[in-house]
């Protein structure tokens, strides 16, 4: 047996090129009560907002208007995998104090290998920054009352621009970035989700309440049969819409980052990364940890799943189902079926529409509403591309560890500084909403490669005491199945 603080040589971590994980006691979790459930949970907050603005408020209404709300069924199948998916995630995390970005590249061919492959996939998701561009759309209809259309398309890409920097701004400033995320989001989803309730309840007739529970089982009362795909689909935005019913792709992945900096499991030896304005100086290991699994630590590890389970499904799980629901009846209710939303104005579609028949001022608050969630959201897809290219160059090269003395949070905002760059330019280059469904679609893509990638990695590197049951297995292999249909009707599309 290792002792403390050794490294197993030649040991099956290390044989892409990785340094071997140090041997280290497990961490005793939390024992929160009552309120004090919502200082222990925080990850599953953070992607729940992230997931709340791109397909939520976007793609979903957009499905919905324009096929019916018989497709809430996708929104629970999603939302179940994602959630199973997210738990094996942070299982890794718990386990050895990495993200999950690292656990792939300890895997052959080499470590490298798979530091380009996740970070171009990254990229190609989440580098538009499409919700700060869909956010100008309610911005704009709150200072001028109308929806933009062609003309305004200079004005819109300006405020998509000051958006967007706003949201850079805001990550400079904190001590810790995940919590300062956290406790953001915590507000977004208390605000957000209480407000559709309220408008849903005061706005949406019964019918379609009965409607929409209907449909998360694929039933559609107005027939009297189910119907899971509509005739005639548009494949791009509907595959767009699976991948985004519940987070998508590389933002579930980067759920282990947020784990590991709020301090799950071995996270707690790791260290996190800080902020530029008001956080200090952090040692960021760049190697991992195990644990061995005598009785005492599993005790453990069972406190910690016990903060996972609550995290996931009693966060993440409700909150998407619930996320997905109010904005579907409430833009069915006020926008007329069969309708194609996506535009410039996209944003303030609901706000139109509802003021059109509520009046100016609920209007304005549908307008705020939307502005706020959608700019949340781009908060967090943003620090999550920036977080996770920071964990790859940090762990994957010592080169970049030993850069300016190895503080972190060098690393960390030059990344951020070439991401607002890039972000400015992507924002020229296609209509929001376009931009979204290309990075919704890459989701679905990642979720194909990256389940049977989580599978392989903890049924093979995690000790055999805290590996994933057969059951679990079973899931995840389901899930790439049902991602890969949706990814290959959707490329059909296109060929």
């Amino acid at each position: 047996m290792p002792v403390q603080g050794v490294a197993t040589p030649n040991a099956i971590e290390a044989r892409s090129g990785l340094d071997p994980w140090q041997h280290a006691e497990l961490p005793a979790p939390p024992t929160p009560r009552g309120l004090g459930w919502i200082s222990a949970v925080g990850p599953g907050v953070i992607v729940l907002g992230a997931s709340i603005g791109g397909g939520e408020f976007l793609l979903g209404p957009t499905v919905f208007v324009r096929h019916g709300l018989t497709l809430l069924w996708v929104t629970s199948v999603a939302v179940f995998f994602q959630t199973v998916f997210n738990t094996e995630l942070m299982r890794y995390t718990i386990a050895t104090g990495e993200p999950a970005f690292t656990g792939f590249m300890r895997t052959r061919p080499h470590a490298v290998v798979w530091a380009w492959f996740y970070a171009i996939l990254f990229f190609l998701q989440v580098g538009w920054p499409a919700s700060a561009g869909v956010a100008s759309g309610a911005i704009f209809y709150l200072f001028t009352g109308r929806v933009p259309g062609p003309p305004d398309v200079n004005v819109v890409y300006a405020i998509g621009v000051g958006t967007f920097l706003v949201c850079v701004t805001l990550l400079l400033i904190g001590r810790r970035i995940e919590r300062t995320l956290e406790l953001l989001n915590w507000i977004m989803i208390v605000c957000t989700l209480g407000g559709l309730l309220i408008l849903a309840l005061l706005l949406v007739p019964l019918r379609t309440w009965a409607a929409a529970t209907a449909g998360l089982a694929g039933f559609d009362t107005g027939r009297g049969v189910f119907d899971f795909l509509p005739a005639e689909a548009d494949f791009f935005l509907l595959a767009g819409f699976v991948a985004y019913s519940g987070c998508g792709g590389m933002m579930n992945i980067t759920l282990s980052n947020w784990a590991r900096d709020k301090g799950y499991g071995m996270g707690q030896r790791a260290g996190y990364i800080p902020a530029a304005v008001g956080g200090q100086r952090i040692q960021l290991a760049a190697t991992g940890f195990r644990f061995t699994a005598d009785t005492e630590a599993l005790a453990r590890w069972r406190g910690w799943w016990r903060l996972v389970r609550a995290d996931q499904w009693g966060v993440f799980f409700v909150g998407a189902i619930a996320g997905m629901m109010l904005p579907a009846v409430l833009y069915v209710t006020f926008l007329p079926a069969g309708a194609d939303i996506r535009g410039l104005g996209i944003s303030a579609a609901l706000a139109s529409s509802i003021g059109a028949q509520q009046g100016a001022l609920l209007a304005g608050a549908i307008a705020v509403l939307g502005a706020w969630l959608l700019f949340k959201t781009q908060l967090d897809l943003t620090e999550a591309l920036v977080r996770a290219i920071t964990d790859i160059l940090w762990t994957g090269s010592r080169r970049v560890r030993a850069w300016r003395g190895g503080d972190v949070r060098l690393v960390y905002y030059s990344v951020l500084m070439l991401a607002a760059s890039w972000g400015i330019i992507a924002l020229r280059l296609a209509q929001p909403i376009i931009l979204l469904q290309i990075a919704a679609n890459v989701a679905g893509f990642v979720f194909v490669v990256a389940t049977l990638h989580l599978l392989y990695v903890n049924t093979r590197l995690l000790p055999p005491a805290v590996r994933p049951s057969p059951a679990r297995c079973a899931v995840l292999v389901a899930m790439s199945l049902f991602y890969g249909f949706f990814v290959v009707h959707s490329l059909k599309t296109f060929f």
